[in-house]
């Protein structure tokens, strides 16, 4: 089969490689029909996530149709339209049966390696680095998806692949940073990334009923994506982000603020944004955190901060003391990917959101290569590049 192959920093082919095979009597095989690149990838694309290897299969966004079930699967059969969660999940540990699905205690299978990083393993993921299990991923033809009985989301008839893929990945985490929120009628909700999960959470902050909505970025075309769905939005490079806060907030600042940027903000006129990328050259910080120290500076006394954006590793120069002091809650992690999917198919099979108005580029796998860089460097309006197998 063929599949997209991480082969080092900016180095991303697509070769042949042999068809997965059915390793566990949970497993299923799934012939994938549309797949995406997802903003994360794009971290593993800049090197910027240890324990990936050569020839690494990428992508965790992927949906398609069962083609080998294993011969405990009770829960699919050949021919079942699945998408697949980024979060592998074996249904049945104390996370899972909590809900915490990105936390599972049981499929990532290089648990110990990721025990000494994070203190605890999270859950495996698909196509992403070693700390997270090795797993193959999702760009690519043919995948194996272990816990499959568990680890799958059944799409009914009458939706395009285009409505549903992004139930995988962006839809629920979008959904989530919003949830984490905990909105009120009376709130306003800043948004910082106007990418596809900053869409995702404006669009789900309205559904959630906030008051009003305000998206930072300075890309035009996700700009005016965001105005399209009723946001408010600030282009930092050409307004004060402070300021404009203040003024639309009455000064008293957002009181819940969403970070759909992560680890790689790429601001340039700001002191702070500076000294992290010096630090980051020289190997002294893995991470640049601008977003996060300026929503601690901006939101609201007693405000939330909910974190959807990745971050690899360590922070330097962060505010705690504003944070405690102002009293502010954060919630983050990964998404629990199937908390949240029966109700986001229920929105979409009743017309109040279509996920797909994101998509900007529709190309073959072949072209996956050419449409990292293209979606990195937001070229041609790129915003969200959806690969056919």
């Amino acid at each position: 089969m063929r599949a997209l192959r991480w082969h080092g920093k900016h180095d991303i082919r697509c070769d042949t490689v042999p068809d997965p095979a059915i390793e566990h009597g949970r497993d299923a095989i799934v012939k994938v029909t549309s797949c995406a690149i997802c903003g994360s990838d794009l971290h593993l694309y800049d090197g910027l996530m240890p324990t990936m290897e050569r020839g690494d299969i990428l992508g965790h966004e992927f949906m398609g149709e069962v083609v080998e079930v294993g011969g405990e699967n009770r829960a699919l059969k050949v021919g079942d339209r699945v998408v697949v969660p980024f979060t592998i999940i074996c249904g049945e540990c104390d996370q899972c049966r909590r809900g915490n699905f990105s936390v599972c205690e049981r499929t990532n299978r290089n648990k110990d390696k990721a025990d000494k990083v994070f203190g605890h393993a999270t859950a495996g993921l698909f196509g992403y680095s070693h700390l997270t299990g090795g797993y193959a991923g999702g760009q690519a033809e043919y995948v194996r998806v272990p816990f499959a009985d568990a680890t799958h989301v059944r799409i009914p008839d009458g939706l395009t692949d285009e409505q549903v893929l992004f139930l995988g990945d962006i839809f629920p985490t979008g959904w989530q940073a919003a949830a984490q929120c905990e909105i009120e009628p009376t709130d306003t909700v800043a948004i910082w990334g106007a990418g596809p999960v900053g869409q995702m959470s404006a669009r789900s902050a309205m559904l959630l009923g906030a008051k009003q909505v305000i998206v930072i970025d300075h890309v035009p075309e996700r700009l005016a994506m965001a105005r399209e769905s009723g946001a408010i939005t600030i282009d930092f490079d050409n307004e004060s982000v402070l300021d404009r806060l203040k003024e639309l907030t009455g000064g008293k600042g957002p009181e819940k603020c969403i970070d759909a940027v992560g680890m790689e903000a790429h601001v340039t006129r700001s002191f702070d944004s500076v000294y992290d990328r010096v630090k980051q050259a020289v190997m002294l910080e893995t991470d640049r955190p601008h977003v996060l120290r300026e929503m601690i500076y901006v939101c609201r006394p007693a405000g939330t901060l909910s974190i959807p954006g990745v971050y690899g590793g360590l922070l330097d120069k962060i505010p705690f003391g504003a944070a405690m002091n102002k009293g502010l809650t954060f919630r983050m992690g990964q998404t629990h990917v199937n908390r949240w999917t029966d109700d986001l198919l229920r929105r979409i099979q009743e017309g109040q959101i279509d996920p797909s108005f994101v998509i900007t580029h529709t190309v073959a796998l072949e072209d996956g290569p050419g449409m990292y860089k293209t979606f990195r460097d937001k070229q041609d309006g790129c915003i969200k590049v959806v690969l056919k197998p």
